[in-house]
């Protein structure tokens, strides 16, 4: 291969090219949304990089040189080369797979009874859930988007609050038809207590001791009962009668609208962890990140789904 020689600067050639389009300085000025003053310094960069002048005046205006009218014809076909490059690469990013990263219980409990929603919207995207807990290195494992639960901090990534989350106790329906019903904290006393110790590092979210003490319910033994390191199990055991757990809204929002839980209190407790829309700030100019990251904003709101669930539960 030849080796091309050097180029003039891209915003030199792209005012020539303007400039020789309207044969005017103030027009292509006009088109470009800069001053004329910037045009014409462009020009003079491009003059002083070929050592010919592309311009030459008359009375009438502008009026190309030779050197002028043989680049002109090339240059335009450049441009228009590069147009129908961004074009194939913008089609790209409006298709094809989207790979995203989300903890497991995030997926299995809202992400995945939600998804045929998007899949409806926009058959062409093929998403690609990776249900991982560790933090994602996004260009090393094809990552384009991460919905993380977390306190907001992720360095230089781009990051987003989608919803906030709340801890509420749940239980079935059949638990409660079991051991009768749960109407103050004291008929908490001697039923099991489903515990989840997730490794979410989040000390605002209570166990059922910091919970049970701060409801002055402290004299209820909750040192038993099974554990679960995974929300979604605590869930799965709760749907299925094992106990009472401490669930996080959001993620039993699913169950409860469905009536596979209920709540039998109405008090709930906002923590601080929340979760967030992560990934590099070049992901978020694909189309396809774009319409999966308003998508998820559009189930989040108004009230947030998890919120409303627990609204109707209670109601």
């Amino acid at each position: 291969m030849t080796m091309r020689r050097n180029l003039p600067p891209l915003n030199a050639l792209k005012a020539f090219e303007c400039a020789a389009r309207h044969l005017s300085i103030t027009l292509a000025a006009e088109e470009l949304h800069v001053t004329p003053a910037a045009i014409s310094h462009q020009i003079r960069l491009l003059e002083d990089h070929i050592g010919l002048p592309v311009f030459a005046r008359s009375g009438r205006g502008l009026v190309l040189t030779d050197a002028g009218a043989a680049g002109l014809k090339y240059l335009q076909e450049g441009f228009d080369r590069l147009a129908d490059a961004m074009d194939a690469i913008d089609s790209l990013g409006e298709s094809g797979v989207l790979s995203i990263s989300v903890t497991p219980s995030f997926a299995a409990k809202w992400l995945i009874p939600r998804l045929d929603r998007f899949q409806a919207l926009h058959p062409d995207i093929d998403v690609h859930v990776s249900a991982s807990m560790h933090l994602v290195d996004f260009a090393k494992e094809g990552i384009d988007l991460a919905v993380r639960y977390g306190a907001g901090n992720y360095g230089e990534l781009s990051h987003e609050k989608l919803m906030a989350e709340t801890v509420i106790p749940v239980c079935s329906p059949s638990f409660i038809l079991k051991h009768g019903p749960i109407q103050s904290l004291d008929d908490l006393a001697g039923l099991p207590l489903l515990h989840d110790d997730s490794p979410d590092n989040d000390p605002s979210c209570p166990n059922w001791e910091m919970w049970l003490r701060a409801s002055g319910a402290a004299h209820i033994d909750s040192s038993r009962g099974p554990r679960f390191n995974q929300a979604s199990l605590v869930l799965e055991a709760a749907i299925h009668g094992k106990g009472i757990a401490l669930a996080k809204a959001t993620l039993a929002a699913s169950d409860l609208a469905a009536r596979k839980l209920v709540a039998p209190f109405g008090a709930s407790q906002p923590i601080n962890f929340a979760y967030y829309l992560v990934a590099p700030k070049a992901k978020l100019n694909l189309p396809k990140v774009s319409h999966f990251c308003d998508w998820l904003r559009e189930e989040a709101k108004p009230l947030k789904l998890a919120n409303a669930a627990v609204e109707r539960a209670v109601a």
